[in-house]
Formats: structure tokens, sequence, C-alpha cells
């Protein structure tokens, strides 16, 4: 059952040095917010500006458009749990403020996501689409070896938007603080017996600012490593 007093979405954005990004950004979630969608920016302890920005940006406050700050960077994970701590939505989501998934895109997964009839045991996750050949094959490739070494069928783990109902949060208690985040919680969905759907999102290049994740070859390569030593890790736990 819905609580009417509850956003029907929280949407958590972190936001490491995106300093361009940011305008654009808040101009297009400008065009939700008097959907009933709660916007949480997290300022994940950026270094070229982007705190200045976001203040400049929402001095004139937006309905259900929260900011949070955080003084030193921990790690994409730590920023995405921390807004999701804060949200109040019957649905929590997050995705990216590269732009390189339109937040619009979130708003009509949700429209998606909550016709299934038990979207509260549900987790939906974008599948990307619209990329270069590289990209994909990469993308197959690391969800064929984590597929294999989990015991779980994984696709697509970095596609952006996550979607759950709030009541999932309770399962992320030991939540990474690094890019493993993706991984984790994908891999808790299938433990806990969740059914996984999937939304296609167009996924565009990114226009300002650097990749913080596999962008780069290096970036695949340090992801490549990460996601190896987490997974073992994991293993351990399971």
């Amino acid at each position: 059952m819905i609580d009417l007093y509850r956003p029907k979405l929280s949407i958590v954005i972190p936001c490491f040095n995106e300093v361009e990004n940011i305008p654009t950004l808040i101009q297009k979630l400008e065009t939700i917010y008097n959907m009933g969608i709660e916007v949480i920016l997290v300022d994940n302890g950026s270094t070229d500006g982007t705190s200045e920005v976001l203040a400049r940006e929402l001095e004139i406050q937006i309905p259900l458009i929260k900011y949070v700050y955080i003084k030193k960077n921990v790690g994409y994970g730590h920023g995405i749990m921390t807004g999701v701590n804060v949200a109040r939505g019957n649905v929590i989501s997050w995705t990216h403020a590269d732009l390189q998934t339109d937040p619009i895109d979130v708003v009509n997964a949700y429209s998606v996501f909550i016709q299934n009839a038990d979207y509260e045991n549900c987790i939906l996750k974008g599948k990307r689409i619209g990329r270069n050949m590289f990209d994909t094959f990469f993308t197959i490739g690391m969800g064929i070896i984590s597929s294999y070494l989990m015991g779980v069928r994984l696709t697509d783990i970095n596609a952006q938007p996550k979607m759950f109902h709030r009541s999932f949060v309770e399962k992320l208690t030991n939540a990474p603080n690094d890019f493993s985040l993706d991984l984790y919680i994908l891999i808790q969905a299938r433990h806990n017996g969740y059914e996984i759907l999937e939304y296609p999102v167009h996924f565009g290049n990114r226009i300002y600012g650097e990749s913080k994740g596999g962008g780069t070859l290096r970036g695949k390569w340090e992801l490549i490593k990460r996601t190896l030593v987490y997974m073992n890790k994991l293993k351990e736990k399971l």
C-alpha cells in the first residue's frame, strides 16, 4: 500500500566533479519537479566547483529537490547510499549526473515498474541501447564472467537506473563504498528471490567531464580488477 505522505519516487543522483553538467541536469529536473518525485542531488566530495554551482542553481528552492553534501569522497557507492538512506519515496532509484542516461527515462521506467503487480519484490535496471560495438561486447563479457563466478544470471550490470521498493533498502546493509554497488544490488536481488526487470534506455555520449567508471581502456581494466576482487570477497560472505 502506498503511503500518501511519501513521494511516489525518489531519484538519487551522485555528483562528483560534474560542474559543467549541473546546469543542464537542473534544467532537465525542473521538467519533472511537479510530478510528485523527490530528487536527491549528492555532492560526493567534488573539488571542481560542483558545490558552488549546485548552491547557485538551487538558490531558488525547487520543491522536492534535496541537496546533500559530502565533504570527502569515500566512493561512488557511499555517495549513492548516503542519498538512498535519506530518500522518502515509496520507490527509490538512482542514476548518474553525467546525463548519459536522461532523468526522464527514470520517470518512464517508474511507470513501467509499478505496473508489475508484485513490484515490491522486483528490481528494475536499465538496459543500455545505442552504444558502440566495443562497449557492448565488453559489457556482455563482464556479464558472462560475473554470472559464472557468482552463480546467478547478471546482465548489463552498470546500466542505469536502478530502481526498487523502499523495503529493499534493509537488504543493503553491507553495501560497498565503491563502484561495486551496482553489482552488489543485483546479487542481493537474486539471492533474495527478487525478479530483475530491464528497461531499455538510450545511452548517450558524455558531453562534459571525465568518466568515473569504465569509460576508457584503462578504466575498463581497473573495472575488471575491482569487480573480480569484490566478487571473491562477496562469495566468501554468501
